[in-house]
């Protein structure tokens, strides 16, 4: 009895590991979908879509696609709604988006109250990211704006 016991302990586990272990196909039609800050994810829609609404568009922002892709793009952190409806007027999709920071190769400098974030691929340079402290934010916005101008041919005078 003990043989048996123990197998069918041993068999529960294997079958647990294995069971979150193995990709999702689909995402459930209640779990939101996550998006980072500053990157976007593709959802395709169906057929019947007429109108698309984004609760709050602070956090996320949508922009609907040729051929019923629909591209959901992370503004700022939090939670906000997605409604899609059909030309009668009638819900198809109602979900929640999550807005999350960056996870991967960041890394934050706390020094007092100031952050400051680095993205660490594989070496470590300035970032923007929601959250930072202003004098950090627009001093490497800054330098980011005067990169491009200069990459697209406006090089002038740096500014200050």
């Amino acid at each position: 009895m003990g043989f048996v016991r123990t197998t069918l302990r041993h068999s529960a586990i294997v079958a647990a590991i294995a069971v979150s272990t193995f990709p999702r196909t689909h995402a459930s039609a209640n779990e939101p979908i996550a998006v980072t800050v500053d990157q976007a994810r593709l959802m395709k829609l169906p057929e019947r879509v007429a109108t698309v609404v984004i609760g709050n568009p602070l956090i996320a922002d949508v922009s609907l696609q040729p051929g019923g892709m629909l591209v959901i793009t992370g503004k700022g952190y939090g939670t906000t709604n997605l409604v899609i409806l059909d030309r009668n007027g009638s819900p198809i999709i109602d979900r929640l988006i999550e807005v999350q920071g960056p996870r991967d190769n960041v890394m934050v400098i706390h020094r007092g109250l100031d952050r400051e974030t680095h993205s660490c691929t594989p070496v470590c340079e300035r970032r923007i990211t929601l959250g930072d402290t202003p004098k950090y934010f627009d001093a490497t916005l800054g330098q980011t704006g005067q990169f491009a101008d200069q990459a697209a041919g406006k090089a002038g005078a740096p500014k200050n």
